[in-house]
């Protein structure tokens, strides 16, 4: 069990980590398109970073609830 709640775990780190490139990746966009003054664009752009952003914080919470799953399991 503990090593499946491991796997597990590095799943959504992994998972995390993708999240927040994709992020970044869209805020770098949103940045450049901002200068280019494409503001309906930058307004799509801005959508995507917030559902990455929040996609990270779904997979951290997540991630969060394993480990003191494995904490109490371990116990």
């Amino acid at each position: 069990m503990n090593t499946f709640l491991a796997i597990v775990i590095a799943i959504l780190a992994v998972m995390v980590v993708v999240s927040l490139v994709k992020g970044i990746i869209a805020f770098l966009q949103t940045t450049r398109l901002d200068l280019e003054g494409g503001e309906e664009r930058v307004k799509m752009m801005q959508e995507r970073q917030n559902k990455a952003m929040f996609a990270r914080i779904k997979y951290q919470a997540a991630a969060i609830a394993v480990v003191a799953l494995l904490l109490l399991i371990a116990r």
